[in-house]
């Protein structure tokens, strides 16, 4: 079982003695998220700690576009609801690269797919750039944020 599951489930129980019901409800919506994953397919499963981020990374990237679109339709106090449960799920997620990291990351990237096709790669060949530098960034960075770094990049 992934720690990141026990973690998440013992600061559920914590949040309850604490009675924290922003917390509460939104570690129950994770861990019915994360549940949802494991029963889905053919096969129930345990998920693993990367799995689990990622479905992490999926739930926070839902409350800030149901923010977004909140705040576009003048909805203040249910975007700062949903902007609460994101800060909630995101104090459980990696830190996020920043800019120079992120460039770095897309550097590296290039370099590998360069050596390996034995030219500066193009735009044809950004698939590849993206997949190189998603492994290299290991869910730190928005896949958007990655794709747009290597677009500037090639």
């Amino acid at each position: 079982m992934a720690q990141l599951k026990d973690r998440l489930r013992s600061d559920l129980t914590d949040a309850m003695k604490a009675q924290d019901k922003l917390r509460t409800a939104t570690l129950r919506m994770v861990l019915a998220a994360i549940q949802t994953e494991e029963v889905s397919g053919k096969v129930s499963r345990d998920l693993t700690d990367d799995e689990v981020l990622k479905v992490l990374a999926r739930e926070s990237k839902k409350r800030g576009e149901a923010a977004q679109i909140f705040i576009t339709n003048g909805r203040g106090e249910l975007a700062a609801n949903e902007r609460a449960e994101a800060s909630v799920i995101d104090d459980y997620l990696p830190t996020q690269l920043n800019d120079d990291e992120l460039a770095h990351v897309v550097n590296t990237a290039i370099a590998q797919v360069a050596e390996a096709i034995g030219e500066r790669p193009g735009q044809k060949q950004m698939g590849q750039v993206m997949k190189a530098a998603q492994a290299i960034a290991e869910g730190k960075a928005d896949g958007a944020r990655i794709s747009a770094a290597v677009r500037d990049r090639l």
